[in-house]
């Protein structure tokens, strides 16, 4: 059981193509540098304590397949960038 929060320093793995952190204990926001993970094609942060607005530079994941925030306490609208996540198959946000 990872705790803590999500590094900014995240968005440096460029070229990461899974990013699975789901059933965890992590806290605090999504930092909003996770959108420069452009090679991203899933990205697991179901099951965690996160909280805050879902950034808005997810939208910028261009690849994105599988995006899971469910089972989190994420507050706020849903962005409209998330519809430029034109290969986006699955999405979660229970």
């Amino acid at each position: 059981n990872l705790e803590g929060t999500i590094p900014t320093e995240i968005g440096l793995m460029e070229y990461l193509l899974e990013l699975i952190l789901y059933g965890n204990n992590l806290e605090g926001t999504i930092p909003t540098e996770i959108g420069l993970m452009t090679n991203l094609e899933a990205l697991f942060l179901d099951g965690n304590n996160l909280e805050g607005t879902i950034p808005t530079e997810i939208g910028e994941m261009e690849i994105l397949d599988d995006l899971q925030l469910g089972s989190n306490t994420l507050e706020g609208t849903i962005p409209i960038e998330i519809g430029m996540l034109t290969f986006l198959r699955y999405l979660n946000l229970t």
